[in-house]
């Protein structure tokens, strides 16, 4: 899990993410996607994302494409639903008290 917090920290990886979220793309559309980046910093990028899993690559005669990859985000999902469950499960105990603590005023 540390590694997809230290690939999701870099702003310009979280754009690509979000360009490949519901397609696979070449590198090079990537690259151009990002003018201001240089394409070896853009090669960068998707280095680090595949290797921490977020991301797959396939090779289709020269061209890489590089589609997002779900399955990455399962630990991280995992660790940040634990807080969101333990929250639910506070916000539903503490309705339950007061529902208890109304229904025994009004009786």
């Amino acid at each position: 899990m540390q590694q997809t917090f230290e690939a999701l920290v870099e702003p310009r990886r979280r754009d690509i993410l979000a360009l490949i979220r519901n397609t696979e793309l070449p590198a090079g559309h990537i690259a151009e996607a990002f003018p201001d980046v240089s394409r070896p910093a853009v090669s960068q990028h998707l280095r680090v994302l595949r290797e921490a899993g977020l991301i797959s690559e396939r090779r289709d005669g020269t061209k890489r494409l590089y589609r997002f990859d779900p399955a990455g985000f399962a630990d991280l999902r995992s660790f940040l639903d634990s807080f969101w469950d333990e929250r639910l499960e506070l916000l539903k105990t503490a309705a339950e008290q007061e529902e208890r603590t109304s229904h025994a005023r009004n009786n």
